[in-house]
């Protein structure tokens, strides 16, 4: 709202708004000591759980091996060597026998009816670990995609409607959807591949190109199939699915010119927007803690950098799977919660995942010091289906990313743990951020059009 029309506004909702802005001023210095405090506690909780860390590896004669088949896959011919499928899904030469191709469609279906948004999408993922805990990627990829559920549901909840115009939220919807959905199309069918092979007692990863799944992962595949490396194939399907999305959608026009080259993309790093998040236990009330859910995680500063992305997903992996605390704790929570895409899933002490009421035209201030004021409503984080509907997934577009080893030669020396990864005070510094952010555009600017449209799906 801008000045010119400040006074069009009633009085009451001119001074919350206002009052808003001036109580986060008036606090700052009282927030500053509890941030700092709070960043010297998650240091502190890191280093303890670090030293029961129990750091992966990616053994020398395994990577040398998956090396070598590499680098025979590099002799073959562009136009041989490419196993994406057509637009008819099959093979140009067809050579599935009966039973085969009864597989690959039933795969196919599967997928298909998992794909359809991020909860189905989400709950797919958890059923493959839980039945097959030696596919770490499975795990890491349902607490991933939890995050990218929360995601979605911000652009319709209590901050970012008030932020940002409809078409906006609607673009960077329709990004992370395309993102995910390419994801799970590509990694999906190959782990139920998996698991067809676990159950007939035969590999089956020659049916991998029915799927359009890229050379590079045959013989990660198949060596796992011999040798169970958990680690090994957990990075191998990291690299492969953050170059699956590169060109397809991260370096797609649409995206770039609409989401990833927006003012509103580029201030995720100052807000914190762009972090992933595993819940993994309560602080402890016997000692001062008020029994709330507990966050590791790690912010991801530029999604457009494909190098950057891999390396990311290493060290949440590292992180997830290489310290007790953080697995045994998200692994709980993946057990127990069911997702749904609201923040309420992880701190209904927050979040809610129902509005009572109708938003009010002027925002007024819930949070002091990223936990809720006395008395102030809970922050509303809509579950999936009220935010938005189910987006049918578009063609994937055909092709092969990998060419040579040096593309991925460099990801296969180290699974690195972070210094730092207890989050849940940056995590609450992230919420202050966003909320002043509303107050800040109450203050003197217009508020994202259309932002009533925040309790409606898109």
């Amino acid at each position: 709202m801008t000045e010119d029309n400040a006074d069009d506004r009633p009085k009451g909702e001119e001074r919350s708004g206002l009052g808003g802005w001036f109580s986060h001023l008036l606090a700052l210095p009282g927030e500053a000591l509890a941030y700092a405090t709070g960043k010297w506690k998650a240091m502190n909780a890191s280093h303890d759980m670090l030293e029961k860390a129990e750091p992966l590896s990616l053994p020398d004669g395994s990577v040398v091996k998956l090396k070598e088949a590499w680098l025979k896959l590099e002799a073959v011919s562009a136009d041989d060597a490419d196993t994406s499928a057509p637009a008819s899904g099959e093979p140009e030469a067809p050579a599935w026998s009966p039973d085969e191709r009864m597989l690959i469609e039933r795969i196919r279906k599967d997928t298909a009816e998992a794909n359809r948004n991020n909860v189905t999408r989400t709950e797919a993922y958890r059923n493959v670990y839980f039945h097959s805990p030696e596919l770490h990627w499975a795990l890491l990829a349902h607490l991933v995609s939890r995050n990218g559920g929360w995601n979605m549901t911000d652009l319709q909840g209590e901050w970012l409607p008030r932020l940002l115009a409809d078409h906006q939220r609607r673009d960077v919807f329709l990004f992370l959807e395309r993102a995910n959905s390419l994801i799970f199309a590509d990694a999906y069918p190959q782990l139920l591949l998996y698991q067809w092979s676990r159950s007939l007692g035969r590999s089956l990863f020659h049916l991998l190109p029915a799927f359009g799944v890229s050379r590079f992962m045959t013989p990660v595949w198949k060596q796992f199939w011999r040798e169970r490396d958990s680690a090994l194939l957990t990075t191998s399907l990291i690299v492969n699915e953050q170059h699956f999305i590169e060109g397809r959608v991260v370096q797609s026009p649409y995206f770039d010119q609409r989401v990833l080259h927006t003012l509103f993309f580029g201030l995720q790093s100052l807000l914190q927007l762009n972090g992933v998040f595993f819940p993994y236990g309560s602080e402890d009330k016997e000692h001062g803690g008020c029994g709330e859910l507990r966050l590791a995680g790690l912010i991801l500063e530029s999604f457009r950098d494909l190098e950057e992305r891999i390396e990311f997903g290493k060290r949440l992996y590292a992180m997830l799977f290489g310290v007790p605390a953080v697995f045994e704790g998200a692994r709980s929570f993946a057990a127990a919660v069911k997702h749904t895409g609201s923040r309420s899933d992880y701190a209904p002490h927050l979040f809610e995942g129902v509005r009572r009421g109708a938003p009010k035209r002027v925002y007024e201030e819930k949070l002091l010091g990223g936990r809720l004021k006395p008395g102030a409503d809970r922050i509303y984080s809509p579950l999936l289906p009220s935010a938005w509907k189910d987006h049918p997934m578009d063609p994937v577009e055909p092709g092969d990313w990998f060419q040579k080893v040096d593309q991925v030669a460099r990801y296969f020396r180290e699974l690195p743990l972070p210094r730092s990864f207890e989050i849940t005070n940056e995590y609450g510094l992230m919420l202050s951020k966003l909320e002043l952010a509303v107050l800040a555009s109450q203050r003197g600017e217009k508020p994202g059009e259309g932002w009533e449209a925040g309790d409606g799906r898109v």
